[in-house]
């Protein structure tokens, strides 16, 4: 039987990927449909477009009604169940997927233009990270599409400080105050940005009231030295990929307190064996650190590499235990997978626990072990004194050892 062009390069793309026989199926099967509903369309599969995958989604779910006489039990499951494989095979025949959004009007073109050159000032001129980046883009997208029509030529230049408010409090329903305070500063920002541009005839920055967030006035979420030691216990006995994988993310995580994005990043030229040191570039500050490699680190990471690393040439440490084996994208990507670990090994915790409380333990182990704060802040690679200072909160007891009397007022 012949097979369709298209179908070819996905076999091709899904046997390099090493995917399991049982998903390569499935990804084929629902893949195949879809071209034939292409071609019943009358539409080239390099022409496809979200509309169709939509269309195409609609008719398969006519079909499962008519079959089951109800709809899927779980339509969240049902839906990447074909979405998965359809997305595979527009990415591998297009190139990319989703597509590039064209803008379909010229409103829509402006925006974007608009958002590109406020992108690239952010970096140019203000040198921040693109991390940073990201949060004004995004509070500049909404602006401009909570505008609308009314984000253009003359009628953007006569933004009002009433509409300012009124874009505030749509964005703020249910927002934390840290949170807002946030959106009000990529405000301020954008804001800026289009008055010195001269878009604006009047600076309007001034006129966003952030909420008042009080230094250290939280206390960071953090674990006991009881707690990872259940944890890394538990993990021990995992002896799949998976396990020696997530073994060395968690050892780093406690014996260095280093930040997620820090470890996903790691890269297999970061360690030197012979000199036994690791190097880490801290993603906030852009700085590179070399630590000791110390003993359990080392030998979590040898185990890992001899016996859960797939086979792939790319030069990341940490790559994922399924298929498509590729680099784990960052580190938010380590958030569920801690939390699943702290569960099996019966870790109760009040408020957030992913890998930032590991970060904040051994901030709390340096301190009671008489390190200076200076050390502490270049171990977890803080720029500023300000930063480590907020730890001191979360070592009260040490904290009361050393206390001054406070006079009596006679």
């Amino acid at each position: 039987m012949k097979i369709h062009p298209c179908l070819a390069q996905l076999r091709a793309h899904l046997e390099s990927a090493r995917y399991t026989q049982k998903v390569a199926d499935r990804y084929l099967a629902v893949a195949s449909y879809f071209v034939h509903f292409l071609d019943k369309s009358h539409v080239p599969i390099e022409s496809a477009q979200p509309e169709h995958v939509h269309a195409y989604l609609r008719g398969a779910l006519r079909i499962y009604r008519r079959t089951h006489g109800r709809r899927p039990p779980i339509e969240a499951g049902w839906r990447p169940s074909h979405t998965s494989g359809i997305h595979m095979l527009l990415r591998v025949v297009q190139g990319r997927w989703p597509p590039h959004t064209v803008p379909a009007s010229p409103i829509e073109e402006f925006h974007a233009q608009l958002c590109n050159s406020y992108v690239q000032w952010l970096g140019d001129f203000r040198g921040l990270a693109s991390e940073t980046i990201s949060g004004h883009q995004a509070m500049a997208s909404r602006l401009l599409n909570w505008l609308g029509e009314r984000a253009a030529g003359s009628k953007l230049a006569e933004l009002t400080v009433k509409d300012v408010d009124s874009f505030v409090a749509a964005q703020s329903t249910k927002l934390r105050r840290p949170t807002r305070k946030s959106q009000a500063l990529y405000l301020r920002s954008f804001l800026r940005y289009l008055h010195g541009r001269g878009l604006l005839h009047r600076d309007l920055s001034a006129t966003v009231i952030a909420p008042r967030v009080y230094a250290l006035e939280n206390i960071p979420s953090t674990l006991s030295a009881e707690d990872i030691a259940a944890v890394l216990k538990t993990v021990r006995q995992d002896r799949s990929p998976k396990g020696f994988r997530d073994l060395a993310i968690l050892t780093l995580l406690s014996a260095y307190g280093l930040r997620a994005g820090e470890i996903t990043a790691l890269r297999l030229d970061d360690i030197d064996w012979r000199r036994e040191q690791v190097r880490v570039r801290h993603s906030k500050t852009g700085h590179e650190t070399w630590l000791p490699l110390v003993r359990p680190v080392g030998e979590a990471l040898v185990d890992y590499l001899r016996k859960g690393r797939p086979k792939v040439a790319d030069r990341e440490i940490f790559i994922r235990a399924r298929a498509p084996y590729r680099p784990l994208h960052n580190g938010s990507s380590l958030y569920s997978g801690i939390v699943r670990r702290l569960q099996s090994a019966g870790v109760k915790w009040l408020g957030k626990h992913g890998p930032h409380a590991f970060r904040h333990a051994r901030a709390v182990n340096l301190l009671r072990a008489a390190v200076p704060s200076k050390v502490i802040g270049d171990v977890l690679g803080h720029r500023a004194s300000a930063s480590t200072a907020v730890y001191l909160k979360l070592a009260t007891d040490d904290l009361r050892k050393i206390a001054l009397d406070v006079p009596e007022v006679k």
